[in-house]
């Protein structure tokens, strides 16, 4: 485990909010040279505490207005019924994250649609064909507030 200060948390949270800031503009920004905040940010990389930069895309804006959480419980479990579950599930485009989960659920699906009833096309054509889907519960969201994690 790699030992975090106060200021590898400032330069975690500065990248979190904008992962394009150069070392040279996140150094003035903690009051560090380039080179210094360079090699924390390399070390946290090598580390593997920092694994990558996302592009974070707005749904709405492309047209995508609804977003659900469902829920998934499979009737046929085992290794095969989950294998093929997950293949199935990960080709749906609108299907954006498949987690898989201990609970009452196997498995939490965040799904985006453009309205309502583009939501019940892929739920009823998509998601409830899929091999071993069993008991399925819906949740739309109604706002989302982003948080960058325990920084």
């Amino acid at each position: 485990m790699i030992e975090i200060d106060a200021i590898d948390r400032q330069i975690m949270g500065a990248l979190v909010q904008d992962a394009r800031l150069s070392a040279s503009a996140l150094g003035r920004r903690l009051d560090l040279s380039q080179p210094a905040t360079w090699r924390r940010i390399k070390r946290l990389q090598d580390a593997g505490v920092i694994t990558g930069q996302r592009l974070v895309l707005d749904a709405e804006k492309l047209g995508f207005g609804v977003t659900v959480f469902l829920g998934v419980k499979l009737a046929a479990k085992g290794r095969v019924g989950l294998e093929a579950f997950e293949r199935a599930v990960s080709a749906i485009p609108e299907v954006q994250t498949v987690q898989h989960v201990l609970g009452l659920y196997d498995y939490r699906l965040r799904v985006v649609a453009r309205d309502l009833s583009d939501f019940e096309r892929v739920l009823r054509r998509r998601i409830m064909t899929l091999p071993g889907v069993g008991d399925v519960e819906a949740n739309v969201l109604l706002s989302e507030e982003v948080r960058t994690g325990p920084l």
